[in-house]
């Protein structure tokens, strides 16, 4: 399968959730593969949580791309959509700091409200960075059929769920939480893909280039 790649040298990524442990979920075996990339800085953004959970996900950051930054907004979970103006300012604010080259967000139509309304926020917020929407495994069953892929191998994807066991104990108690769930979605991601396994992404607008030199956001 033709792989597109991001090009050498300099990576900034920033990366979106809802809530903590979204972005784990999403995206944690990417972030793993991207730990071992030279030059690469990843900043995340959650909109919602509290102490304890933001803690938790400060942990599992830590645990899969070292370095990570990671901010709160402090909204109420839940209720995103009813503080649409809080969000939009929230990413307008780390965008004041921060022109990434990738943003990692929540899918534009996500069945969870809190997810959907970050996801629909992005594009008009970094016009000029890849964005990748990873999904999120629930029982709203929502999973649609992703545009892009990052393949992973057996090691990464069961390190990607004991990094989240471990570092999310108020999560234990979800009827959902468990190593079948998450390697069973990267496994059928990685079918698709001719991979082992992998993560899925969707994303409306990539540039591609073509002369063998790394080009703009997205080639």
């Amino acid at each position: 399968m033709l792989e597109l790649g991001i090009g050498a040298g300099a990576l900034e990524v920033v990366c979106l959730g809802a809530h903590p442990d979204d972005i784990e979920i999403g995206c944690g075996g990417t972030l793993l593969r991207l730990a071992s990339r030279p030059q690469t800085s990843v900043t995340a953004l959650v909109l919602t949580g509290t102490p304890e959970r933001v803690g938790e996900s400060e942990a599992a950051l830590e645990r899969l791309c070292p370095g990570t930054r990671l901010h709160c907004a402090g909204l109420p979970d839940g209720r995103l959509p009813e503080h649409w103006g809080a969000v939009k300012q929230a990413l307008e604010d780390l965008a004041a700091t921060h022109r990434p080259h990738v943003v990692l967000a929540p899918r534009a139509d996500d069945a969870h409200q809190d997810h959907r309304i970050v996801g629909e926020l992005v594009a008009t917020t970094w016009r000029d960075a890849l964005v990748l929407h990873y999904e999120i495994p629930k029982w709203d069953a929502d999973l649609r059929p992703p545009t892009h892929y990052v393949a992973l191998d057996e090691e990464t994807a069961r390190r990607k769920f004991a990094v989240l066991d471990a570092s999310f104990p108020s999560q234990h108690g979800r009827d959902w939480w468990d190593e079948e769930t998450f390697l069973g979605l990267m496994r059928l991601r990685g079918v698709e893909c001719r991979a082992r396994y992998a993560e899925g992404f969707s994303s409306s607008k990539v540039l591609v280039g073509l002369d063998g030199a790394r080009g703009g956001a997205g080639s």
